[in-house]
């Protein structure tokens, strides 16, 4: 996932397109994958001009290693020349709205496992096999990219969510380090322990109170299951949700989460707003992939923890992303063998590395493991820690745009305050009855 904050106003209003491009989609807790197995047709290779239009958000380590790729694809067909749009996460998915909405979407594009299936069932994607080569790859990462039993997405990686800590900050201020295990009770009295030492201006970690993603892993350990049930239902635990949302009211009054306009202004991986680089916050959450960006921004400061944990698992390992091709794309054949090339290539391999997870491929993954970097090498140590017994990554598909943006502007109300726990239960709530099946 994996940063998830965006807003979806622009989605909201291409429901309707068909012809279209086609963010959660049905549960793959226990799913097998409904694709057989199948190698990749021998194709004539073409020497027709083609320029195909990608599009993808990430770092500048993940730019950079995507045009390395792009470019080596070019040497090999030279025909085949690219036309890359890339950013970060936030305003991503409004821009490719956009220009779904317009019918001009990229040929190729990166979505989050989130949106894909719902993108797909409005066949705004192209089904990729047998094209696309998918004999190396995880049952369970295939089955968000399926729709109606056919593949619309690749998984590129796969990733553990857990949080990553500053040990350099937290070794100066004396605060213990979590360690892999830790339990949900050990981080609130790990902030409360830190209070007294924290210099001023300086927080515990973000305020999480209104986030989704983070309290989903809160709502699993606790036993409870999902936010939204496998069946499509609203499935927040009323208890739990209360319960987490006055644990980090209270950090609040403690001064132990940064202000709401602070909270706000947080922006992931950037130098100067992300909250944990600029020294402003010790902890918050992150996926194993993201370990390489950090540790670039501030070199050998960082730590990767699994998620809390209480009854259950709170972490979770999950697709890191899916690539797809447009249906309004008219290089569809094109598109679809570049796919092939990028995630089945071991040269390709070799340059994109882990900068969008382990990749998926798995005789991919193990050829790259053995020339593994260090910082891969800790991303790597929280995937196979969350392996152990993570919870399977759940979507579900049509909530997109409850988990984007109704969960988004209620968690916003409660963290300036505006309104108490128990109205923002209730109006997510509300909010819900719209998208249950």
């Amino acid at each position: 996932m994996f940063k998830w904050k965006r807003s979806l106003a622009v989605l909201a209003t291409t429901t309707a397109l068909v012809g279209s491009l086609a963010a959660c989609g049905s549960s793959d807790k226990g799913a097998t994958s409904t694709i057989a197995p199948t190698a990749a047709p021998t194709t004539k290779v073409s020497t027709e001009p083609v320029k195909l239009r990608i599009m993808w958000w990430g770092a500048q380590n993940r730019h950079d290693a995507t045009l390395k790729a792009l470019e080596l694809y070019t040497k090999n067909n030279p025909n085949v020349t690219f036309e890359p749009e890339y950013s970060g996460m936030d305003g991503y998915l409004d821009k490719l709205s956009t220009q779904a909405a317009a019918n001009n979407a990229p040929d190729v594009v990166q979505l989050d496992p989130g949106w894909t299936p719902d993108w797909a069932a409005r066949k705004q994607l192209v089904e990729l096999t047998p094209t696309v080569d998918v004999s190396k790859f995880d049952a369970k990462l295939m089955a968000g990219g399926q729709s109606g039993g056919k593949q619309y997405g690749i998984p590129l990686g796969s990733v553990a969510f857990g949080m990553i800590y500053d040990k350099a900050a937290m070794d100066k201020l004396s605060i213990k380090n979590p360690a892999n295990g830790w339990n949900w009770d050990e981080y609130f009295a790990l902030a409360k322990e830190s209070k007294s030492k924290l210099p001023s201006g300086t927080y515990f970690t973000k305020d999480y109170g209104g986030n989704y993603f983070v309290y989903s892993a809160y709502q699993y350990a606790k036993g409870k299951g999902s936010v939204v049930s496998p069946d499509g239902k609203f499935n927040v635990d009323q208890a739990t949700y209360l319960e987490w949302t006055k644990k980090f009211e209270e950090l609040r009054k403690e001064g132990l989460v940064p202000p709401a306009d602070v909270n706000a202004s947080d922006k992931e991986n950037d130098p100067k707003l992300d909250l944990m680089v600029s020294g402003k916050i010790l902890v918050r959450y992150a996926f194993s992939n993201g370990y390489g960006t950090y540790d670039s921004l501030k070199k050998g400061a960082y730590a990767l923890v699994t998620m809390p944990r209480a009854s259950a698992p709170g972490g979770w390992l999950k697709p890191s992303m899916y690539l797809a091709v447009s249906a309004n794309s008219k290089k569809q054949e094109e598109a679809k063998k570049f796919v092939n090339w990028f995630v089945n290539d071991n040269e390709a391999a070799k340059i994109l590395g882990t900068v969008r997870g382990l990749p998926a491929n798995k005789d991919v993954s193990a050829l790259l493991q053995a020339s593994f970097s260090d910082q891969d090498k800790v991303g790597l140590d929280l995937l196979r820690a969350t392996e152990k017994d993570g919870q399977t990554w759940d979507s579900t598909s049509g909530w997109t745009n409850f988990i984007d943006k109704d969960w988004t502007l209620v968690g916003d109300q409660l963290t300036f305050g505006k309104i108490t726990p128990q109205q923002a239960f209730d109006q997510l709530k509300s909010a819900s009855k719209s998208y249950e099946k």
